[in-house]
């Protein structure tokens, strides 16, 4: 049975850790990967784990700034999540970026990692539903990067709890701590790693109204929507500033 020694995370805001605050941690975030890294540090003496995500980052940022620096860890298992800030913009080659994404997976491969990749799931519904077109191709595109590299996909379109307004903060872009906890399951799942929480079902939940999920929609429109647009607008992202929350290899 594999067991990994030095775990590296690079990525967006889902692998910072948005969405499941703990003041404890840097950044104020705990997030899949430190929970994932905190079951593969019960099955190695000497285990590492760096986390290089920076949210609202793109292949390419992810690539040019967090990609060299993990890998000079030499770690032995990468996550590489993203392309969820690419695929909201207006325009996207997804040829290309997926074409990078492989180009990057084959460098950590020569480095002597496995790849952890990710295709996109539940944002394919509620009101990103018109990107369900997009999201599906990335995935067939990722699908056969993991069939031609030593990667590990973590299929969350196929994920069928995935849509449930539980796993996700109110912001509808990042999991809650429910879809943190549920996240890191599906990585170690993939992986074949051994673990005490097995796969939960949610319970059913009650219809809402069509007139309080329109009371809803408009509050979340103004509160989250508006801000996007206006960085957007500005030429500015939720990362700037921000550094990567575990810039070296450490114990958690």
């Amino acid at each position: 049975m594999t067991s990994y020694h030095r775990y590296a995370a690079v990525g967006d805001s889902w692998t910072e850790g948005v969405g499941d605050p703990d003041p404890t941690r840097p950044n104020g975030l705990r997030g899949w990967a430190d929970r994932v890294a905190e079951v593969l540090a019960t099955r190695s003496a000497e285990f590492g784990y760096a986390n290089f995500a920076i949210r609202g980052h793109r292949i390419g940022e992810i690539i040019d700034q967090q990609l060299d620096p993990a890998l000079a860890l030499q770690p032995d298992l990468l996550t590489f999540q993203g392309a969820g800030n690419d695929i909201l913009r207006t325009r996207v080659d997804l040829d290309t970026l997926v074409g990078d994404i492989d180009i990057a997976v084959g460098r950590a491969n020569e480095a002597g990692a496995t790849v952890v990749l990710f295709t996109h799931g539940a944002a394919a519904s509620g009101p990103f539903a018109a990107l369900r077109g997009r999201i599906a191709i990335f995935n067939e595109l990722i699908r056969e990067v993991v069939d031609t590299r030593d990667a590990v996909l973590v299929d969350n379109w196929r994920i069928r709890e995935a849509p449930d307004s539980r796993l996700w903060d109110t912001d509808r872009v990042h999991l809650s701590p429910l879809g943190h906890h549920r996240a890191a399951l599906e990585v170690l799942d993939s992986l074949g790693v051994p673990h005490a929480h097995p796969i939960f079902d949610l319970p059913e939940t009650e219809a809402t109204s069509r007139r309080s999920q329109l009371r809803t929609d408009l509050e979340w429109a103004r509160t989250f929507v508006g801000p996007w647009v206006y960085r957007r607008v500005t030429g500015r992202s939720s990362g700037d500033g921000v550094l990567p929350k575990r810039p070296e290899l450490s114990s958690i």
